[in-house]
């Protein structure tokens, strides 16, 4: 494809002079809380299982939820944080092994600064038939390019070494999907993570409703493709998520304790 055939996108076309704001100064603490609050209230949770990490700029430690609390029930000072070995260095509680999947992750991937694994249902059922979504919407179109699956997925890390076998498999891509299991997103920041573990669940959605009508869906331009994808990461992300977090902080205030 030619250049002159991919659309342009972002904020190369179009930058808003304005946009509303979260409103109030959260400390990172809250604003993971709102993350995890947020997520859970979509259905991006089953039950205890997943975990979010952000790994400040220029930090190697990173914060978490700790083991043993729902996503729906978080609260600001509830977030622990450890360092890039999986040890608690602050917070109440225990995290599970499983975190060195984000650790090791963290460990290679400087660009992933917020890595984000659950199991959210439709996402879920594209990982049992051992494939990736097709992208059939637009908001696939974030997706582009940047999905990697994971054929052969035990089920359970426990151990560094077998963090880091999946780290070095995946590559740079920003979504994966472990068969039989879940997805894990990753983004620069809270606001694109979150906006990227959103959308893989309604694109699988749509995936498989698509696919329950036995027809073939219409394929999109891949240059019309490739200039939604940078108008979704450069423009949608912040905004989706400056909503999400004042809509989950009226919604329970408690949040923020």
């Amino acid at each position: 494809m030619t250049t002159e055939e991919i659309r342009r996108g972002g904020v190369d076309v179009w930058s808003p002079s304005k946009t509303p704001p979260i409103g109030t100064d959260l400390t990172d603490e809250q604003l993971m809380a709102v993350a995890f609050r947020h997520l859970a209230d979509i259905g991006f949770a089953e039950n205890m299982a997943g975990h979010i990490t952000w790994q400040p700029d220029d930090q190697h430690d990173m914060f978490v939820n700790p083991w043993g609390l729902w996503w729906q029930e978080l609260t600001a000072s509830d977030i622990c944080v450890v360092d890039e070995d999986a040890h608690v260095v602050r917070g109440r509680w225990d995290v599970t092994p499983a975190i060195h999947l984000h650790t090791e992750l963290h460990r290679i991937r400087p660009d992933a600064r917020v890595i984000i694994h659950n199991h959210p249902y439709y996402v879920s059922l594209i990982a049992a038939l051992g494939i990736l979504p097709e992208l059939v919407h637009q908001t696939g179109a974030l997706f582009l390019d940047d999905m990697y699956l994971v054929e052969n997925y035990d089920g359970e890390i426990d151990a560094p070494w077998r963090a880091s076998e999946l780290a070095q498999q995946v590559g740079p891509a920003n979504l994966i999907v472990l068969a039989n299991h879940g997805v894990i997103a990753a983004g620069r920041n809270l606001a694109e993570a979150v906006y990227r573990a959103v959308s893989i669940e309604r694109v699988c959605r749509l995936a498989y409703d698509v696919m329950l009508t036995g027809r073939t869906p219409s394929k999109m331009s891949r240059g019309d493709m490739v200039g939604m994808r940078q108008s979704l990461i450069e423009r949608a992300a912040d905004v989706y998520w400056a909503g999400a977090a004042r809509m989950t902080i009226k919604a329970d205030p408690d949040v923020l304790n």
